[in-house]
């Protein structure tokens, strides 16, 4: 029994060291665009590293926010984050529902041919969708990424599994008193899966903050971009001022990092729930 605790003991010892590793090697980066973003060019790339700046460059906060509209591309940002988290939370939670309690003829062959769509890179239909977006004259406005996002296999996926967990039970006992699929929906189904709700809108808010390539291609007038463009701006025609790009990222890491801590707890239990039947 001896034996056995302690071996128990060293086997929980190398696992924590190992968790402290890994989290030494990820927070790493993160520490060094906070002190990069209060140092000149020239301190940025001085080796070997001074994670602590000789002199704290505030400057370069206030010129992200002064030498170009970073406000307007922070709000810019905030709404389509936002929106189409919320229009996603909508269209998913409805398809889940549809796959995993409804019955009709083809369910399970339109789910896999929807979940299939997921194998298709993203790369091999930006062309067509592209023309589609400027045929319908949606081109340099935020309506064409909103649409292009509003649905998500993914998403339908995490959130059908949550639903199959849910016991046919009580979908049979809402129906026996009466409550018809949308009531049924809206006040059992939804509050019972509140966390593959938060792992998705965790998911689609930071693929919305984080996006790039999307932005670049769609919108092209200045007032409509994102902060993820706005940072580029700070590209010159031969050097950048990398310690305002480090202070713009830092300032566009705070709403992330909010979302995260609000509902963090709910992502694991969210995710393992995807794997529990289906």
């Amino acid at each position: 029994m001896y034996l056995k605790n302690k071996k128990n003991r060293i086997s929980r010892c190398v696992v924590f060291g190992m968790c402290l590793l890994a989290a030494f090697v990820m927070l790493v980066p993160f520490v060094w665009m906070l002190s990069a973003s209060f140092k000149s060019n020239v301190e940025i790339f001085e080796y070997p590293v001074k994670w602590i700046p000789a002199v704290f460059r505030k400057d370069n906060y206030s010129n992200v926010w002064t030498d170009i509209p970073f406000l307007q591309y922070f709000l810019n940002t905030a709404k389509l984050s936002a929106v189409i988290t919320a229009i996603q939370l909508a269209t998913c939670s409805m398809g889940a529902y549809a796959f995993s309690k409804l019955r009709f003829p083809g369910r399970d062959q339109l789910f896999l041919g929807y979940l299939a769509t997921m194998m298709v890179p993203w790369h091999a239909i930006m062309i067509p969708q592209f023309m589609v977006v400027r045929n319908l004259g949606l081109y340099n406005t935020h309506l064409a990424l909103i649409l292009l996002k509003a649905f998500s296999a993914f998403g339908v996926f995490v959130l059908r599994q949550n639903m199959i967990s849910i016991p046919d039970s009580l979908h049979e006992a809402a129906k026996m008193d009466g409550c018809g699929p949308v009531k049924t929906y809206l006040h059992i189904m939804i509050p019972l899966c509140k966390a593959g709700l938060a792992t998705i809108t965790i998911l689609t808010f930071n693929d919305v903050w984080n996006d790039y390539m999307a932005p670049m291609i769609y919108l092209e007038t200045g007032r409509l971009w994102t902060i993820q463009l706005g940072l580029a701006t700070f590209q010159k025609e031969f050097s950048a001022d990398y310690g305002a790009i480090m202070a713009g990222t830092v300032c566009s890491m705070i709403p992330i990092v909010l979302v995260y801590a609000a509902a963090q707890k709910y992502i694991i239990e969210g995710v393992a729930y995807s794997g529990v039947k289906g």
